[in-house]
């Protein structure tokens, strides 16, 4: 689902990782965090994909970078960030980018 984001600037996080293929938890966590950062001031909504090989991706908005700096440093998402890298991730990038200006298109039935 595309997230609704306000009229810019806005924050955008963009997480890109890699998984190994075999489940082990992560989609009942990655849950969690999802609900948690909807209870976070500023949160704005989110997109994310994985593929079956093990790469995806999440970019989340925030109102602002004060706001996504409180997600960053929210203690449970700190708790899982140290899982992620001992157990869940090969390898991942984290960007803040501000967006600037956005465009949309959604046909009508």
């Amino acid at each position: 689902m595309i997230a609704r984001t306000p009229e810019p600037p806005y924050v955008a996080v963009i997480f890109t990782s890699l998984r190994p293929v075999a489940e082990d938890g992560y989609g009942e966590i990655a849950e969690r965090m999802v609900q948690l950062a909807q209870t976070q001031a500023g949160y704005l909504g989110h997109e994310s994909v994985r593929q079956a090989d093990g790469w995806g991706i999440t970019v989340s908005y925030w109102a602002d970078e004060d706001a996504a700096r409180a997600w960053k440093a929210n203690a449970e998402h700190r708790e899982v960030q140290r899982l992620g890298r001992e157990q869940f991730y090969l390898a991942y990038a984290m960007r803040m980018a501000v967006v600037a200006r956005q465009t949309s298109f959604e046909a009508t039935p």
